[in-house]
This record gives structure tokens, sequence and C-alpha cells, in this order.
């Protein structure tokens, strides 16, 4: 857990010069890369890729909701495949 609120940035669409998803020789899952205008670059895993589709479209398709927080967990009993550490909801 942290213990200081992190600084938040907001990345404009400018910011970000190239996304790159593929799935890398060698593995089975997504990964995605964003560049950034900066030259730093982020490497998201597919989970957490999915964890942010998933809570992006929470708020975009529902008539009312505002919001979706996410925190991370510890999943001991997950369907095959899924990754131990997971984003959920509350």
């Amino acid at each position: 857990m942290l213990e200081t609120e992190p600084v938040a940035r907001v990345l404009r669409n400018e910011d970000v010069v190239r996304v790159v998803a593929e799935i890398p020789e060698g593995h089975q899952h997504l990964r995605t890369t964003v560049t950034l205008a900066d030259g730093s670059a982020f490497t998201f895993q597919e989970a957490t890729m999915a964890a942010l589709v998933r809570a992006y479209v929470a708020v975009k398709t529902h008539p009312l909701r505002k919001r979706a927080a996410l925190s991370g967990r510890l999943v001991r009993e997950r369907k095959d495949g899924y990754a131990e550490w997971q984003l959920v909801e509350g």
C-alpha cells in the first residue's frame, strides 16, 4: 500500500506519440507500450489494460455513473490464466 498520495500527472493526447499493442515473442498475453513526447515510455501488462478498459466502459456507458475505482488485490482463487494480483472494484 502507498503511504503517501501519488503525484497526479494528466497525459494529454498530444503528449502521446506512439502506442504499440503486441503479444511479444514467447509470450501469450498482450503488452501495450505508450511512448510519450518526452521520450519516456510505459508498458502495461494485459491485465492492467483490461482493468482500465473495464473501468472506462463502466463509467462511459452507464447513464448515471461518474466514477469507477479499482484497487490492487491478491486473488488466490481465480480462473486459469488470470494473474494472482488483480485490479478489482471496491
